[in-house]
């Protein structure tokens, strides 16, 4: 326990040496910035109005959205295009983010403070982590957490963020409820859960790291990038959901599984998404 605190404190104290020194770079380099700058970037990120993002890691994830909102311009940042349109009276901005946390944290921060949006919504497919959740099932997010962070080498639970106490990100009651709501009356046959989302940059494939996700946080599904939009989210203060359907099971048919309805799992959550923003 005393090499963990020492090692803790050292950390910290080598960190904030490290921030002295950011902060003195950034002092240099604002001097070097005219006053234009930092205008274009207030304005770019100010919003008087309800815009919702809406992000899904593959094509057929966000196509059909992209087609109903009748997107009129596109802008690619990071190698993503966001593509703005209309729903139901509503902005949104529709963007294929690619897979894993790192693209999705990077394209939730975009949404939020390029393009101004006030409420970011994830659509996609995941696989299922509770025997009750089948093939084709909704889940709508309480919160997410990610599964494959881990640094309890240096005195930390497993999946917290480090001097955040955090590890899972809450998910907005309203949209929770808008979420599931819409799920009930767009598709009235399909089962909806409410839990734990959990993320990590792995498929997971086989029951013995479906039991070791269980194991630690419990959860509902795992995905790839539901738990960095949360975080990305939750440090904009700006609310966030995440809903998935469930393509696959966690078994040795894994694979087969996924190939065989993730179009058709891909398509039902986005017209959840749909019906949810139109409302």
């Amino acid at each position: 326990m005393a090499n963990t605190t020492m090692r803790r404190q050292g950390l910290m104290a080598l960190a904030m040496a490290c921030a002295c020194l950011l902060l003195c770079l950034a002092g240099c380099a604002a001097n070097g910035q005219s006053s234009n700058g930092g205008s274009q970037a207030l304005s770019q990120s100010s919003t008087t109005s309800e815009t919702i993002g809406i992000i899904g890691a593959m094509d057929a994830e966000v196509d059909s959205l992209k087609s109903a909102a009748g997107a009129n311009s596109t802008t690619t940042i990071a190698g993503m295009e966001f593509f703005e349109g209309d729903l139901g009276g509503k902005r949104v901005f529709i963007v294929k983010c690619g897979m894993g946390k790192v693209n999705a944290g990077i394209c939730a921060h975009t949404l939020i403070v390029r393009f101004g949006c006030t409420k970011v919504i994830n659509t996609g497919v995941a696989g299922s982590l509770d025997d009750r959740i089948d093939i084709g099932d909704i889940v709508v997010s309480t919160d997410a957490v990610q599964h494959d962070f881990d640094v309890e080498a240096i005195g930390f639970a497993k999946g917290e963020i480090p001097y955040t106490g955090l590890y899972a990100f809450p998910a907005d009651d309203e949209l929770r409820a808008a979420a599931v709501s819409a799920a009930h009356e767009a598709a009235p046959s399909i089962q909806v859960f409410e839990g734990r989302v959990c993320s990590g940059d792995q498929f997971i494939t086989t029951k013995e790291q479906k039991d070791a996700i269980t194991s630690n946080f419990g959860g509902l599904c795992c995905e790839m990038e539901g738990a960095a939009i949360a975080q990305a989210c939750y440090l904009n203060d700006v609310p966030f959901v995440v809903i998935r359907a469930i393509s696959d099971k966690p078994s040795e048919t894994e694979i087969v599984d996924y190939k065989t309805f993730e179009p058709y799992a891909a398509e039902l959550c986005a017209a959840i998404v749909e019906h949810m923003v139109e409302q």
